[in-house]
């Protein structure tokens, strides 16, 4: 017997501590610990402040600005700071902004990087399939665009932003930036840099040589990423949809002629890796800038649990911000 005929495949659902209803939407068993917004230190001692804005109240999304304190001991009011919008993963359906996976991550880059993050909570599926995750995302930029929050305003450089995502994330950043590039203006005076796409989140109906070979991975099994996929894609679609796969649409000639620069985090243990460098390649051949950087012996999204591996990430994307 062949290797899938004698082992069970990963269960999905307990994988990922998710029950269905019958009416389509999920029972979440697992809620990552939570980490709340920290706006009122005034005594110095955190070297970043956090703050929670409402987005939209009817769709109880908001976004959490990290700020790091440099920006406040800054007496120079010229002096303002590159902003990174920040899109968090979990398949589309499960973690959030204050996931303290996602908290401490975006808190450590801010730190590292000398940015502001605001990292964005957008609506999860399947209660809200895509593309509401990009509606959300997209309606974050025009609140950054628009606001009058004292964090924005005073300490953020709107002339050097970048679409950052992790995972699913990662595919949202993509999106938002494909959607964007067509309208920049809208955006004045917020203006789009490059896209920091971090390990993203990608796929097709076809197997990758990588999702066969890693096809029972721990972290993220053909299981598991196939029940996300099944679940916040629109209904009836498959994974050849534009959403799952870049390779299906032909809309990058706006981010060439734009000159922004895409960046693109993976690594050999991800069974995501082929997906990712078939969009690199993509790219390459369109015209568009591209950086990458794979990595040997690690694993999808090990960033978010190791801080060595997190600090690595950071100094490899200083590089590529405009200071």
């Amino acid at each position: 017997m062949s290797k899938e005929e004698t082992t069970k495949p990963i269960d999905p659902f307990k994988l990922l501590y998710i029950v269905e209803n019958d009416d389509g939407t999920i029972k979440r068993l697992y809620e990552f610990p939570q980490t709340a917004a920290a706006p009122d230190d005034h005594d110095g001692s955190t070297p970043v402040i956090t703050k929670d804005v409402i987005l939209n109240p009817e769709h109880n999304t908001y976004v959490r600005i990290f700020l790091p304190r440099q920006a406040l001991d800054n007496n120079t009011s010229t002096t303002k700071l590159p902003l990174i919008v920040y899109y968090h993963g979990g398949g589309f359906i499960i973690t959030h902004v204050d996931s303290t996976p996602n908290h401490d991550f975006c808190y450590n880059m801010a730190h590292q990087l000398s940015t502001v993050v605001v990292s964005v909570e957008y609506r999860l599926a399947p209660e809200h399939r895509l593309p509401a995750a990009y509606d959300d995302s997209v309606e974050a930029l025009h609140w950054i665009k628009t606001t009058h929050e004292k964090m924005i305003r005073d300490h953020v450089d709107c002339s050097k932003c970048y679409l950052m995502g992790t995972s699913a994330g990662g595919n949202i950043a993509y999106h938002v930036g494909l959607r964007v590039s067509k309208a920049v203006d809208d955006l004045e005076p917020l203006k789009i840099k490059g896209l920091l796409l971090h390990v993203p989140f990608f796929g097709a109906t076809q197997r990758s040589e990588s999702e066969l070979r890693l096809i029972d991975d721990p972290v993220l099994p053909i299981s598991g990423t196939d029940l996300m996929w099944k679940m916040s894609l629109p209904t009836g679609s498959d994974r050849d949809h534009e959403y799952c796969n870049p390779t299906v649409g032909d809309e990058f000639d706006q981010i060439k002629k734009l000159g922004w620069l895409v960046v693109v985090k993976g690594c050999d243990g991800d069974p995501l890796i082929d997906s990712q460098k078939k969009l690199v390649e993509m790219f390459k051949k369109k015209g568009i800038k591209v950086e990458t950087r794979f990595t040997e012996g690690d694993y999808h999204g090990v960033e978010l649990v190791n801080p060595t591996k997190a600090n690595e990430l950071f100094v490899y994307l200083s590089h590529f911000l405009e200071k």
